[in-house]
């Protein structure tokens, strides 16, 4: 067995996990915005936060805290401790979750150093990595922060589409330096370099990769609108489908002063942008996957072609079936439309992870293995 080969697999079975852990996260961070429970904790204690409350004391001094905060005094008022301990669990294990993240990269950065398993093109990366890390930190605390001041009884919807966007970028880095030490791209298959000598099929390649930029660009907006819908609360604001609320092109797309304040605060725009871009998305992944089966590589080619033609039709539907269920949302009570919209985010982040896979496999191979 070569010896750099076994330490990169080590490594990459390491960030492997961190892919696994973050997908998690994202996914308590829904559950987090779903139940209402994002400023339960008013504070942001990185090491005595660590554990919940262990008294009754302690549960009243911070309940005494969530008191003072605009989403207590103008939503949930009529709140016991009880119910606070409830959105409390969400939020603390969402925070729990991520300095569990934080260690498993700490202690495995440890381990792989003195066990001088990174290579030298591999401190680059990682440095990114650890940086991203921390940004996404600050940027959860901002986003809480926003939701603590004046009259506000949620987050602001464009930090949590920002907080969002960044948790993505971080998963879709991290995947994307795993793959780098466990697969070779389509560059390093020696019979699909074979096959690139024909002009056709060169030419269908070069489309592929271009395609995959483009779709990869619409995906960045739609992901960023999902985001905003949820920041809103805006699925019930437009519950019908295929028509927004009975029209096709609805009469108030316009109903903010500014094109800027129309396109993050509006919901009728957001939901308009949210379906329009998934349909766009819809077409052309169906064309663009075609020409995917006709390219052979390796077999984790053969394993990934299909993936984004499956996500895109799971993540339409699972959208639709979160729309029509949205109607019966019951304040406090986790329904079928909290399912569908958990969900839903879910494959978006998978269907984020295939197209990961495909710009990968077809760019110039340039492994830090």
């Amino acid at each position: 067995m070569d010896l750099n080969n076994h330490k990169s697999r080590k490594v990459a079975n390491w960030l492997y996990l961190g892919v696994a852990l973050t997908i998690v996260q994202i996914a308590l961070g829904g559950i987090t915005r779903l139940t209402g429970s994002g400023l339960s904790i008013t504070e942001w204690d990185v090491v005595t936060g660590t554990l919940p409350p262990m008294n009754e004391a302690a549960w009243m001094e911070l309940f005494n805290k969530y008191k003072a905060t605009p989403q207590f005094q103008l939503l949930n008022f009529d709140f016991n401790l009880s119910n606070f301990k409830f959105i409390f669990f969400w939020e603390w294990f969402h925070r729990f979750w991520a300095r569990g993240i934080g260690l498993v990269f700490a202690f495995g950065f440890v381990y792989f150093f003195v066990k001088k398993y990174f290579q030298p093109k591999m401190v680059k990366p990682l440095l990114i990595l650890f940086f991203l890390g921390a940004m996404q930190g600050g940027i959860g605390w901002i986003m809480v922060a926003s939701g603590l001041q004046g009259d506000a009884v949620y987050v602001k919807p464009t930090r949590l589409a920002l907080h969002f966007i960044f948790a993505l970028g971080l998963l879709s880095y991290t995947y994307w330096f795993a793959l780098s030490l466990t697969v070779t791209p389509l560059s390093g298959v020696q019979s699909f370099k074979q096959s690139l000598q024909d002009s056709v099929y060169a030419k269908r390649f070069a489309n592929i990769k271009k395609g995959a930029y483009v779709i990869c660009v619409i995906l960045f907006f739609q992901l960023i609108y999902g985001a905003l819908m949820a920041g809103h609360k805006a699925a019930s604001a437009a519950s019908t489908w295929p028509t927004i609320n009975g029209e096709w092109i609805p009469t108030h797309l316009i109903a903010q002063e500014g094109f800027f304040l129309n396109a993050i605060d509006n919901t009728t725009w957001i939901h308009f942008v949210h379906r329009g871009l998934a349909y766009i998305l819809l077409v052309i992944l169906y064309f663009w996957n075609a020409q995917l089966l006709k390219v052979k590589g390796n077999t984790f080619w053969s394993r990934i072609r299909l993936l984004p033609l499956f996500l895109v039709l799971l993540q339409a539907t699972l959208g639709i079936l979160s729309l029509w269920f949205s109607t019966g949302i019951i304040p406090g009570v986790w329904g079928k439309f909290e399912w569908f919209a958990q969900l839903h985010q879910l494959v978006g982040m998978l269907l984020l992870l295939s197209m990961v896979n495909v710009i990968y496999m077809t760019h110039k191979q340039e492994s830090v293995s």
